[in-house]
């Protein structure tokens, strides 16, 4: 982490420290990289959960406390993010918040179910902002799990949807990161290809190692020779940016689909090769119309961190249905505060969101996007942004997928 960013952070959290100093403290802990490759994925989450922070302690609190954020840069390796989960535990944490890498989700959920079984009376809840492997809220799912992004049969959902009314695609190359999430991604691109549209062939399945390919050439090489009419991806940070580096660099004008296009860096390499090529489905976007107190947010954001962008939505749903959920409880116990959260429903920005009870997955409308020149907010610091698509909002009702999850509850 370079010296700024670490300034930008710090600053960030002396201000929540502050706050904090003169009522009870809620400590979260954010598990997530703050260093290496995926850094900049980490830090542009860090610094979103401190601002939502720091705005619900100016405005009283929860219940009168305030929040403090507290960071613990895991790498993205899932041993290194139990050795940080035991620190915030020491450190008093009782939310656990991290997103990057459904392998580090993995091993974070069963810690906590452990954690929670043997200390009865200091139980820790994990609130997971971007680790979207579907069987979090299916086979894997648990009390102590709330999933606020949407799962990858979710995304895919609607990318097959917007492919199933493609004539001109008839051939897809799937690409992705080899682990259990890129299999996720390519699993459900190749059962619900086959399902909507048969005719489409999948004339490529390339998974590739997380974050160790420095130049993806020879990938996005594969990708013309196959001579496919889009391309499905799920690679985000780094191998995102990297991969569309090398696409810009080959002269690739395939369109890409995504889940991570926003992805810090991502637009930029690709730059005007992007526009009307590059998509992502998200539960949100800076150039839907919004509020002005919307608009505030995403200029305040841009302002304080002006290495970064407004990304990650779904942090402040995070951070609202936890104060509406405590102050709903009266206290901010995990149990209490997690049974409230169930079938919660709120009003955010960009929609209606309920977080479903039968699983802790989060209900949401999706949003399929496009990069253009003609937009309000661009991102990396360049005039390009994302655009709606025509017809590219997917209502909340439609975006849900079934769970097959069979959860035990606290008595």
């Amino acid at each position: 982490m370079t010296f700024r960013k670490t300034a930008i952070l710090a600053a960030a959290t002396s201000v929540i420290a502050m706050s904090a100093a003169s009522a009870d403290t809620i400590k979260f802990a954010f598990i997530d990289p703050l260093s290496g490759p995926f850094g900049p994925s980490g830090e542009a989450a860090y610094t979103s959960y401190q601002l939502a922070a720091e705005h619900i302690n100016e405005n009283g609190g929860v219940n009168g406390d305030m929040i403090e954020v507290m960071g613990y840069d895991n790498k993205v390796n899932p041993k290194e993010s139990l050795v940080q989960f035991q620190k915030a535990i020491d450190d008093g944490a009782r939310y656990i918040v991290q997103g990057n890498g459904s392998s580090v989700a993995a091993a974070l959920i069963e810690a906590v179910n452990k954690h929670n079984a043997r200390n009865p009376g200091d139980e820790v809840v994990f609130f997971n902002y971007a680790a979207v492997t579907p069987a979090f809220t299916n086979e894997l799912c648990s009390f102590w799990h709330f999933r606020f992004d949407a799962h990858a049969d979710m995304k895919m959902a609607a990318i097959t949807d917007w492919i199933a009314e493609r004539d001109d695609i008839k051939s897809v190359y799937l690409i992705g990161q080899d682990y259990v999430f890129g299999q996720a991604v390519a699993s459900a691109a190749e059962g619900q290809l086959t399902e909507k549209r048969p005719d489409i062939e999948i004339v490529g399945n390339e998974l590739h190692p997380l974050g160790k390919v420095k130049d993806f050439t020879p990938y996005i090489q594969k990708i013309i020779s196959s001579g496919a009419d889009a391309v499905i991806t799920g690679n985000w940070g780094a191998d995102m940016q990297l991969l569309m580096k090398a696409a810009a660099e080959t002269g690739s004008d395939v369109p890409y689909l995504t889940f991570y296009g926003g992805s810090k860096g991502a637009v930029s390499s690709l730059g005007d090769k992007g526009v009307g090529l590059l998509h992502q489905v998200s539960e949100g976007l800076t150039n839907l119309e919004a509020s002005d107190e919307q608009y505030a947010l995403i200029e305040e954001y841009k302002e304080r961190f002006p290495d970064y962008d407004y990304y990650y939505h779904r942090i402040w749903n995070v951070m609202d249905m936890f104060k509406k959920a405590a102050e709903e409880a009266g206290t901010a116990d995990p149990i209490p505060v997690a049974k409230a959260l169930e079938g919660m429903t709120i009003e955010h920005a960009y929609g209606t969101a309920t977080m479903r009870a039968e699983d802790h997955q989060l209900q949401q409308p999706l949003y399929i996007s496009v990069v253009s020149d003609d937009v309000k907010y661009g991102v990396d610091n360049i005039d390009l942004g994302w655009k709606l698509v025509d017809a590219g909002t997917i209502s909340m009702e439609a975006a849900e997928q079934p769970t097959t999850c069979e959860m035990e509850r606290p008595e």
